[in-house]
């Protein structure tokens, strides 16, 4: 997953110098898409089957609540600078809300989102990487 993610920034993304001065929900809105993108890649690598199912079994990971669930659990192992972006994130004031989520999950859900867009736009593949799949071990396990 670590190489597609830079083969994906290498050919439509800019280098970013300062990912820290976006707002949190443009973090949120970016960290949206790219762990969204990382779970559908996982789905399809494990079955070809209708895109329904898909889509079903996907919720397990994108929802706001399992994504609050794995960000309670990854909260030991973010870094000081992960933590505050977190924050930021889940401290923003969101024009909506989920239909399917308490304001807790999806704050926090949020907060999760802010810190994979601002990995992703930072290049940190590895370490974007790494939290997805502690995310889904944690989802996994669950």
């Amino acid at each position: 997953m670590e190489e597609s993610l830079k083969l994906l920034n290498e050919n439509i993304g800019e280098e970013c110098s300062a990912a820290d001065q976006y707002s949190p929900l443009t973090l949120a809105y970016l960290g949206d898409a790219v762990y969204e993108l990382a779970v559908r890649s996982r789905l399809v690598s494990h079955a070809n089957t209708q895109v329904n199912k898909l889509h079903k079994h996907a919720i397990k990971y994108v929802s706001a609540e399992a994504q609050c669930a794995a960000v309670e659990k990854l909260m030991p192992v973010l870094t000081e600078k992960e933590l505050k972006i977190f924050k930021r994130g889940r401290n923003a004031k969101p024009h909506s809300m989920a239909k399917n989520a308490t304001v807790k999950e999806y704050l926090e859900a949020t907060g999760f989102e802010a810190v994979m867009g601002y990995l992703y736009l930072n290049r940190e593949y590895e370490r974007l990487t790494e939290l997805i799949n502690a995310a889904f071990e944690v989802l996994d396990g669950e």
